[in-house]
């Protein structure tokens, strides 16, 4: 079922969404059996690029590596945030849904499984962390950033049975928490690099 939706996400998102929809909407089967495990991916081909293949920035042809313990500890906390965002995320939508979706149909909330499949883009991306070039990632990672708000945009009308209008809005309220918590993660990893939980080079 993973990969059913997986493959479908990509190649026929609209109805995929709709046999989302159409699916039991439980904890288990949106959150445990989707995020839990593809964010596995960007943790592991982080850890399996940063320490074993290493990193080239620019011209310099020296390549930059973190022990295995720095890379253990940082793909873990990366992880558990992962998730902890998309929880974070799928309740938020479940809030904003008290106003945008007023005519909800089965009133059963299903910001957990929207945040959960949105995601998709950003788990699989991870795989680009196997080939560490600094240029390159960051337009892969760029190109899955703008899927993943088009399937946002998408979705989010279908999933919530919305007209597309009132779906606009409540898409573009998504992306703006969205931001935001981006910004409260990016804080948090500044204090705690200070903390002294940050990446250490292994020597070349």
């Amino acid at each position: 079922m993973i990969l059913n939706h997986l493959w479908g996400l990509f190649s026929h998102p609209d109805r995929e969404w709709e046999s989302i929809r159409s699916e039991p909407n439980t904890l288990s089967r949106h959150y445990l059996a989707h995020t839990i495990i593809l964010a596995t991916v960007p943790a592991v081909c982080g850890y399996l690029g940063s320490t074993h293949i290493g990193w080239t920035i620019g011209k310099d042809d020296t390549i930059y590596r973190l022990t295995s313990e720095s890379a253990l500890q940082l793909c873990i906390l990366f992880y558990f945030a992962m998730i902890a965002g998309v929880f974070i995320l799928g309740k938020f939508i479940d809030f904003l849904s008290i106003t945008y979706q007023s005519e909800q149909d089965d009133h059963t909330p299903r910001g957990l499984a929207l945040a959960s499949y949105t995601s998709t883009p950003l788990f699989m991306v991870g795989l680009i962390a196997l080939f560490p070039v600094l240029w390159v990632n960051m337009l892969v990672v760029m190109a899955a950033i703008a899927y993943t708000v088009f399937l946002l945009y998408e979705g989010l009308p279908i999933l919530m049975k919305i007209p597309s209008e009132r779906g606009f809005l409540f898409a573009s309220s998504v992306v703006t928490v969205g931001l935001v918590m981006l910004v409260g993660i990016l804080a948090l990893t500044v204090i705690i690099w200070a903390l002294g939980i940050g990446p250490v080079f292994a020597s070349s």
